[in-house]
């Protein structure tokens, strides 16, 4: 054997053995245990990352997660997804191999929360009891928030990069257009990865250009947004793109319905309450509106809107001091993104550690987040922020520039840094190495 396929044969043996261990791991304590020192709720890059976290802190027996799903997905790299730039089987892995072993998978989900008496129940009729909980629970889709959703869906030259069971049909729609309009939509509702929704148009427009369809595409980006990006660092260079590539923008403009048998959106304007108007389309990509997991609305837990209520520095629930949050489910005032979870889990790490030792947490989250713009094939504009929109970008140059690096980052680096550093508790943002990078000025 040469020393390659000796690499490779010792390695797919590594990963399957790490299944198997931690399948054995997380099915132990299954039936039997219903405490935990810390519960962490949502099996999604926040709940992995920081159960991987906690199990250095307290120990892998004293940690359980609960999560109903047998696949956890790398969703970021569903927009190269739907542009046939990546394969979906690349996007997911078996929820027990990324399950740290030795923590207890409950295979269930969350049925009721009762933080006064630190419990929580699940679906199946289990109850589970807690010393600290960490909620990550992510968000929901509500496809049927629009009429003719999700139904629509079985027709042809409509898709959607938010959901495994759509995203294909984008590349579907959009490898078989013709001639006409192609729409992408922007949901008048809180969402998780702000920029998806333009990257699949500035993708499509790469794709019929080189494909010599894009004279006879008319390009159109309609969102209920005032603005085309929240940092107006890079909303000005996506201007300039959207200028130069000839692409029809439309603000205040909320998709309301689909009627896929006509190939029809209907779109009200909110500046003009009352008006709709109708656009036909060759292609379409839905993004949906979204909003918190329905098990937190109405409990003890949640803010007026549904969210989890978290001290946005410390990430702790203003109410009850050893609950938790992280990421898409809490009300933090940042971008929801993979990058922002990283960040936060280092927070709360400290903040968890800190409680644990009966001690105010010290460690302060500033928003920080990032979002990859994918501009074709080869270019990205690496938009980074904190709370208040103002740039905090990792690298010495000017990210609002398109760079093929920046691409190779987000499409062949960063699934990398999830699988093996994010989801084993090893990456906790950019932060150290920006200051590195900026001489300590930064």
């Amino acid at each position: 054997m040469t020393p390659l396929i000796v690499f490779v044969f010792s390695r797919q043996c590594c990963r399957v053995f790490s299944v198997i261990n931690s399948q054995i791991h997380t099915s132990s304590g299954l039936a039997t245990k219903d405490h935990y020192k810390v519960l962490v709720l949502g099996g999604g890059s926040g709940g992995i990352t920081m159960a991987a976290r906690m199990k250095r802190k307290v120990g892998a027996q004293n940690v359980g997660i609960v999560e109903p799903s047998e696949v956890h997905y790398y969703q970021p790299i569903w927009t190269l997804v739907g542009a046939g730039a990546k394969s979906v089987a690349s996007s997911g892995r078996s929820t027990a191999s990324v399950i740290p072993s030795g923590v207890t998978w409950v295979k269930s989900k969350v049925a009721e929360f009762d933080p006064k008496n630190n419990t929580v129940h699940t679906d199946s009729g289990k109850k589970i009891s807690y010393d600290y909980l960490i909620v990550a629970l992510g968000l929901e889709l509500h496809y049927e928030k629009i009429k003719g959703l999700p139904e629509g869906f079985e027709h042809p030259k409509i898709g959607s990069n938010y959901s495994v069971k759509t995203v294909e049909k984008t590349w579907n729609a959009l490898k078989n257009f013709k001639e006409g309009n192609a729409l992408f939509t922007f949901p008048n509702t809180p969402v998780k990865c702000g920029g998806a929704p333009q990257k699949i148009m500035y993708l499509s427009d790469a794709f019929l250009r080189k494909t010599g369809k894009r004279s006879k595409a008319n390009i159109i980006y309609n969102t209920p947004l005032p603005k085309l990006f929240g940092v107006k660092k890079y909303a000005d260079a996506l201007w300039e793109i959207v200028k130069k590539r000839d692409l029809n923008i439309n603000l205040r403009h909320n998709l309301i319905e689909v009627r896929a048998d006509k190939q029809e959106a209907v779109f009200e304007n909110l500046d003009k309450p009352g008006e709709t108007e109708v656009y036909k389309y060759e292609m379409i990509h839905v993004t949906p509106p979204m909003g918190p997991p329905a098990v937190l609305k109405g409990s003890s837990l949640d803010d007026a809107a549904g969210w989890l209520d978290v001290n946005k520095n410390t990430l702790q629930h203003k109410t009850y001091a050893n609950v938790f949050g992280i990421g898409d489910c809490t009300n933090l005032p940042t971008a929801k993104t993979a990058a922002a979870v990283a960040a936060q889990s280092a927070v709360l790490d400290r903040t968890v550690s800190r409680i644990l030792k009966k001690q105010t947490p010290d460690k302060i989250y500033d928003g920080y987040t990032s979002c990859p713009l994918v501009t074709s094939y080869n270019t990205v504009i690496l938009a980074e922020f904190d709370y208040d929109g103002q740039p905090l970008e990792t690298f010495p140059v000017d990210q609002s520039k398109e760079s093929r690096i920046m691409y190779h980052m987000k499409a062949d680096f960063m699934p990398l840094l999830y699988w093996h550093g994010l989801l084993k508790g090893l990456w906790g943002g950019p932060g150290p190495y920006r200051t590195i990078m900026h001489l300590g000025m930064k």
